[in-house]
C-alpha cells in the first residue's frame, strides 16, 4: 500500500486534527436536521449518522435505511457540512454512491468478514470512484485482520483509505465498552505511517463521560483526528445513548483537547505510559473477577464446613506462580509479596463470608 494518499473531498485535503461528529443513528428527518445545525454551529465540518445499523439480535431498530440518505444530502445543502456513513454490503455502497456521498466508513463487524470486505471492494471497483473510506479495526484484536481488510480496498483502487481504531471486543462487565488495546494501532502506525487513525471514543468509552479523557489520550499519541457520537438530544437517542454528547458538550471537549504541532513518535514516553495505563486498567478487572472467585469459594467452604485456609493449596500457589514469574523475567521476591498480598485479601472475604 505504498501509494495511498491523503484523506481528500472533492480535492481538498482533510485538515488535521480531522473531526467527524453526529448522532449513532439517523432517527428522524427533524433529529439529523437538528442535530446537524448545531455541530455545523460549533465549526464540525463532517456529518455522521447511521443509516443502517447491525444489531446482535433482530427486533431492534435497524436503522431507517435508504431514506435517511435524503437527509444526508439535505445535511450538505443546508450547512455545506459532507456527509458521511457506514456500509456494510454491496447494496449500502451502491446507495451511498447514488446519493453521492462524500466520505464511507466500514464497521468493525464487516471489517472482520473478509467475504464482506471483498464485496465492498468490487462494487467500489465498478464504480469508478476513488471515494475516501475508513475502516474499523475489527471486533477482535487481530492487525493482520484489519489490514487484510485495507488491502482488498486497496486493490481495487482506493488510494484516499484511514483507519478509524474503536476499541475490542471483550466478554463480561469492564472499565471500556470495548478495550483500546493502544499497542495495535501503534503498530499499524509503525508499518503504514501514511494511513491516518482517527480514534472513536464513543465506541472504546461506551459511557460520554470517558469520551473527553479517551480524545486526548488518542491525540497524545498522535492519531489524526476524533469521530465522535453526538445528538441534540441524546437521552432519547435510539440506539447507544449513554454515548452520544450534545454538540454543546461536543464542542466544550474539542475547546479543551491540546493539540501538538509535533506529536510524539510511536515509541515515545507518553505513549508506553499510556499502555501501562491500559495494561493496569486490565490488571484491575482481573484482580476483580479473581476475588469474585474467592467469593464463591468462600460460600463453598462454609456450605460444607471447610476451613477457609488450606496450607497446601496456598503453598502450591505460591511455588507454581513464582517459578512461571521467574521464566517471564519477573523477580521471586516481588512476586512472593504480590501474591501473600492476593492470598491474604482473599481470606479476608472468605472470613467474612464465614462468619
Amino acid at each position: 500500500m505504498e501509494n495511498i494518499q491523503p484523506l481528500a473531498i472533492d480535492g481538498v485535503e482533510l485538515s488535521k486534527p480531522i473531526i467527524i461528529s453526529g448522532p449513532c443513528s439517523a432517527e428522524t428527518e427533524e433529529q439529523v436536521l437538528e442535530t446537524a445545525t448545531q455541530l455545523a454551529r460549533k465549526g464540525v465540518k463532517i456529518y455522521r449518522a447511521g443509516i443502517w445499523k447491525p444489531r446482535t439480535k433482530p427486533g431492534g431498530f435497524e436503522g431507517v435505511g435508504v431514506p435517511g440518505l435524503a437527509w444526508l444530502n439535505k445535511v450538505r445543502k443546508e450547512t455545506g457540512m459532507k456527509i458521511s456513513t457506514e456500509v456494510a454490503n454491496r447494496s449500502h455502497v451502491e446507495a451511498a454512491l447514488e446519493y453521492d456521498l462524500d466520505l464511507l466508513w466500514i464497521g468493525a463487524r464487516t471489517s472482520a468478514n473478509p467475504f464482506a470486505m471483498q464485496e465492498i471492494a468490487d462494487v467500489l471497483r465498478e464504480s469508478g470512484r476513488d471515494i475516501p473510506v475508513l475502516v474499523k479495526n475489527p471486533v477482535n484484536p487481530d492487525l493482520e485482520l484489519w489490514i487484510g481488510a485495507l488491502e482488498r480496498l486497496y486493490n481495487a483502487g482506493i488510494t484516499r483509505l484511514g483507519v478509524i481504531h474503536r476499541g475490542f471486543s471483550t466478554y463480561g462487565e469492564h472499565i471500556y465498552r470495548n478495550h483500546p488495546q493502544w499497542r495495535i494501532p501503534l503498530e499499524l502506525r509503525i508499518r503504514y505511517p501514511q494511513i491516518p487513525i482517527i480514534c472513536d471514543p464513543s465506541h472504546i468509552g461506551g459511557k460520554r463521560e470517558l469520551i473527553a479523557s479517551l480524545s486526548q489520550q488518542a491525540l497524545d499519541m498522535g492519531f489524526d483526528g476524533l469521530i465522535i457520537e453526538s445528538h441534540c438530544n441524546p437521552d432519547c437517542a435510539w440506539s447507544d445513548k449513554n454515548q452520544q454528547i450534545t454538540p454543546e458538550v461536543l464542542s466544550v471537549i474539542l475547546d479543551n483537547l491540546v493539540y501538538r504541532d509535533a506529536p510524539a513518535p510511536a515509541e515515545s514516553l507518553v505513549q508506553l505510559r499510556r499502555q501501562i495505563d491500559q495494561l493496569d486498567n486490565e490488571l484491575l478487572e482481573v484482580l476483580a473477577k479473581r476475588m469474585n472467585i474467592s467469593r464463591e469459594i468462600g460460600t463453598y467452604k462454609r456450605d460444607h464446613n471447610m476451613p477457609v485456609v488450606q496450607p497446601n493449596r496456598y503453598g502450591d500457589v505460591m511455588s507454581t506462580r513464582i517459578l512461571a514469574a521467574k521464566s517471564m523475567g519477573i523477580g521471586e521476591e516481588f512476586m512472593r509479596s504480590i501474591l501473600s498480598a492476593i492470598h491474604e485479601e482473599s481470606v479476608r472475604l472468605q472470613v467474612e463470608i464465614n462468619k
